[in-house]
């Protein structure tokens, strides 16, 4: 099983998320498993305030260290085959490569930022490695987090059914067609090409790697 541990402000964005389909199943089948911590309940501010002003100045507020700190070590504990994962815009970029590392993990412990960011202390002090997700910013770090989960989930034996799944262990065309062979659509007919039809699979085969050759 691979645990998956969030610190975030908002932690049901992402657990509703991983109630449904594959992802849901995993979790009832004890492949994969989400813990939350909210740094709101670790700090002691009574408005559990857990933001401030940026030294330096500029716009916006930053999470403060010390409230993701301890939330982070409430989730490490004394686990061991532990990685800490960092999101932020500057950060490696995420591909499926590292998440066949990752799947390797007994438990992956996700920062998800918000704001202006989290104080760059907690990177520092939990050695965490820094990912970012795409070429973008989004609003928060629950997105970069379920994209983790995601592709993370799909390499744990049995979350997709059958390894043949795993689009990166065949030819997968970017183009896909199911029933029926002819759709009418407002007057107009769709056909699924005729090759996918043909049940030569060598010549199906040569089609999706042509298929992938023209999207890139």
């Amino acid at each position: 099983m691979v645990n998956f541990h969030l610190i975030s402000l908002f932690p049901e964005v992402v657990e509703e998320y991983t109630k449904h389909s594959l992802l849901g199943r995993a979790t009832k089948e004890n492949k994969i498993k989400l813990n939350t911590y909210n740094p709101r309940d670790y700090t002691k501010d009574k408005l559990k305030r857990v933001d401030n002003k940026p030294y330096g100045g500029g716009p916006g507020m930053v999470l403060e260290a010390e409230p993701v700190l301890k939330a982070a070590q409430k989730a490490k504990g004394r686990k061991k085959d532990v990685e800490i994962i960092f999101f932020t815009p500057s950060g490696k970029p995420w591909t499926n490569k590292e998440a066949k590392k990752l799947a390797k993990k007994k438990h992956i412990i996700m920062i998800a930022g918000h704001y202006e960011g989290v104080d760059d202390r907690v990177r520092q002090i939990l050695k965490a490695k820094s990912y970012s997700v795409g070429d973008f910013i989004t609003t928060g770090g629950e997105l970069p987090a379920m994209v983790v989960i995601d592709t993370v989930a799909r390499q744990v034996s049995g979350v997709l059914g059958k390894r043949e799944s795993l689009e990166e262990n065949r030819v997968a065309s970017p183009k896909v067609y199911t029933r029926p062979a002819s759709l009418k659509w407002k007057g107009r007919s769709y056909n699924v090409p005729e090759v996918l039809l043909s049940g030569n699979h060598k010549e199906i085969e040569a089609w999706r790697k042509k298929q992938i050759k023209t999207q890139n």
